[in-house]
């Protein structure tokens, strides 16, 4: 993947029961994002977006698109493939999603 604008890269924030307590104990962050870009360009597009924090470290994770059950429309098909990240920040910093 080019070097994107981080609007691109970073989809959505994941905002769940588990997310929101790494949040509060671990400084930890959770967001959906482009299933083609690679660690350093989530680095750079969470430190271009929210400026002043650092990120210390970026986990990944990919997500198969699940297949839907056939009852409802009978026509094959599947969910988008996924990519999540979780950011970890230096101490002390934060970002303010809601």
């Amino acid at each position: 993947m080019k070097a994107e604008h981080p609007i691109h890269v970073i989809k959505s924030p994941v905002l769940s029961e588990e997310s929101n307590l790494q949040q509060s104990a671990f400084g930890k962050y959770v967001f959906k994002v482009d299933p083609r870009a690679n660690k350093n360009q989530i680095r750079d597009a969470i430190e271009a977006q929210w400026s002043g924090v650092k990120v210390v470290k970026v986990n990944t994770m990919n997500y198969d698109g699940k297949i839907p059950g056939r009852r409802t429309s009978g026509r094959p098909g599947s969910r988008p493939d996924w990519k999540k990240a979780i950011i970890t920040l230096k101490d002390g910093d934060t970002i303010d999603l809601i």
